[in-house]
């Protein structure tokens, strides 16, 4: 399996496996901030659809961030792993202070991102759940839970990279999960990509903000 060469890439590539999507009226694009956003970008580009974001936060453990024991997203949607804090012996006080910051943390990039626009409609629709990779799947179960109770119709997850032992645990929530790559040797998302630099703040809200304004020319990328 070769490597993306950036998320550029990863989402144009996710694009060609999401090609019956293209320009459906009841279908949108949901990015998970950071690193999804420019796939989900070149994706809903190419697909003719409306992106929006959706803010999930991992709780990681303490001193050991990389790893999940469970996940916040809008709407008071809580996630939590017991395996994975019965494992390592996490105290309640320690996953209630990790859960305060990464709460803080979620409020602040909807604020930057979003400011005073109202989120996209999802009752009723077909969701489109973009991240960059899925290592764990703890918070794209969060987001699944956030689009549930927000109504969505159906949701098709769809990342360039993620272990196959994840895409089949996660087809147990989502109706339809599309994967470029699914390496049972996955050693983290970071070693799918060339360029695998963090996104940043700026970068997401001028994504967002290009989303918002009239297209003059069709992506290079449209199916």
């Amino acid at each position: 399996m070769r490597r993306f060469r950036n998320r550029q890439e990863a989402g144009q590539l996710l694009a060609l496996e999401l090609a019956d999507y293209a320009d459906r009226k009841d279908c949108v694009v949901l990015a998970l901030p950071r690193g999804g956003v420019p796939v989900a970008h070149e994706l809903s580009q190419a697909l003719r659809l409306p992106l929006d974001i959706l803010v999930v936060r991992k709780l990681g453990v303490p001193g050991h961030e990389e790893l999940a024991m469970g996940a916040i997203a809008s709407g008071g949607i809580r996630i939590i792993n017991p395996h994975t804090l019965s494992a390592l012996g996490i105290s309640s006080g320690a996953l209630a202070e990790v859960e305060r910051r990464e709460l803080i943390e979620m409020e602040r990039r909807e604020r930057i991102y979003r400011g005073n626009k109202a989120p996209l409609e999802v009752s009723e629709k077909t969701v489109i759940l973009v991240d960059d990779g899925i290592a764990t799947g703890a918070t794209i179960r969060a987001a699944i839970a956030s689009l549930r109770q927000r109504g969505a119709r159906k949701i098709v997850v769809a990342s360039p990279v993620a272990p196959e032992s994840v895409v089949i645990s996660l087809s147990n929530v989502a109706e339809e999960i599309v994967c470029v790559l699914k390496p049972k040797d996955f050693g983290g998302v970071g070693w799918w990509y060339e360029d695998f630099s963090q996104t940043s703040d700026e970068e997401v809200h001028h994504i967002l903000n290009l989303e918002s304004e009239p297209q003059s020319a069709s992506s290079d990328y449209e199916l």
